[in-house]
């Protein structure tokens, strides 16, 4: 991903995060609450098989439509 893509990426995980705070569903592994912004990123990473940064930028729109499902949908 250039430069540019991943820094708006990086944006829109901490927004989404921002959105997510206190929206996630409580998790036996995370007693002191979850970490929203981890985990968007690692929905990412888990999604696209890579790191948000290392994804290729014929992808860009996939990522941002993805992230977009993460915020409608917590899990």
């Amino acid at each position: 991903m250039n430069k540019e893509n991943s820094a708006k990426l990086w944006k829109l995980i901490q927004e989404t995060g921002d959105y997510l705070k206190d929206k996630l569903p409580a998790h036996p592994s995370h007693p002191k609450g979850r970490n929203p912004y981890a985990h968007v990123a690692l929905e990412v990473k888990s999604h696209f098989k890579n790191s948000y940064k290392d994804i290729p930028d014929d992808q860009y729109e996939k990522v941002v439509r993805y992230i977009e499902y993460i915020k409608d949908n917590p899990s």
